[in-house]
C-alpha cells in the first residue's frame, strides 16, 4: 500500500456541503449497544455456535483507523499516518471504510440468513479498494473557511454506502441502508457485515455498531 499522505483542500462552500460530519437530531431512536463479552468497545457480542457477533467502535475521531480482524476477534486503533497492523480484515474511520485486499458485495437483505451462497454471486459484482484524495477527513478545524485536510488513503465505496448521509439540507439526514454486505476475503473466506448503528444512546455520532457473520457458509 502506498505510504499515506496528507492532502490540503480549499473548496469553499461546495466542500462544506460534502461533509458527512454534522451530528443529526436522531437522539433516542436507537438502541444502546449492550456487551456480552464485558468489554465497552471492540467484540462486544461473540456467539461462537452461530458464529454471529456484534462490534462497537468509537470512531468519533477523525484522525485514526480502526483495524478489525475477524480471525482474532481484535480492533487496533492506529493513526491515520500509522502502518496498519499486520493482519486485519476491514477498517472503519468515521463512516469510511477500507479492505485488508477483499472485495465486497452489497446484498438486497438485511438479513444474515436471506444471504445467497457466496458462490453464486457472480465475480463482477465484487467491488475492491480505490485509492481517494478527497474522501478521508482528518482536519475540520478550518471547515468555516472552506479548508478541510484529508488523507490519501484506500477507502471501499461499496461498504460505505452502510450509511448515506444527506448534506443537501442541514442538518444532514443520515440514513442507514440496513443491508447485509459481503466481504471476500483474501484468503478466500467470506464475512458478512451490517451496519446496525452510527451514534450513541447520546446522539453523538461516531459510535459505530456492526453486526457480523463469519464465516459465512
Amino acid at each position: 500500500m502506498k505510504g499515506k499522505q496528507l492532502r490540503l483542500l480549499v473548496s469553499g462552500a461546495a466542500c462544506l456541503l460534502s461533509l458527512p460530519a454534522c451530528n443529526g437530531i436522531f437522539g433516542g431512536i436507537y438502541d444502546e449497544p449492550t456487551s456480552a463479552t464485558g468489554s465497552e468497545f471492540g467484540f462486544i457480542v461473540i456467539d461462537e455456535q452461530t458464529r454471529t457477533g456484534r462490534i462497537y467502535i468509537d470512531a468519533t475521531d477523525y484522525t485514526e483507523w480502526h483495524y478489525v480482524d475477524l480471525h482474532a476477534k481484535t480492533v487496533t486503533t492506529s493513526p491515520v499516518s500509522a502502518e496498519a497492523p499486520a493482519a486485519w480484515d476491514f477498517a472503519v474511520h468515521r463512516y469510511d471504510t477500507k479492505t485488508n485486499g477483499a472485495t465486497v458485495w452489497e446484498s438486497t437483505t438485511e438479513e444474515f440468513g436471506s444471504l445467497p451462497a457466496p458462490e453464486t454471486v457472480p465475480d463482477g459484482e465484487f467491488v475492491a479498494d480505490e485509492w481517494t484524495t478527497d474522501r478521508i477527513t482528518v482536519d475540520m478545524s478550518q471547515m468555516m473557511d472552506g479548508i478541510i485536510l484529508y488523507a490519501e488513503d484506500y477507502w471501499n465505496p461499496c461498504l460505505s454506502r452502510w450509511l448515506d448521509v444527506d448534506t443537501s439540507t442541514m442538518p444532514p439526514i443520515y440514513t442507514l441502508s440496513g443491508r447485509v454486505y459481503l466481504l471476500r476475503l483474501t484468503d478466500g473466506t467470506f464475512a458478512a457485515l451490517r451496519l446496525r448503528n452510527f451514534m450513541d444512546d447520546a446522539a453523538v455520532k461516531g459510535y459505530m455498531t456492526i453486526d457480523y457473520l463469519y464465516p459465512v457458509q
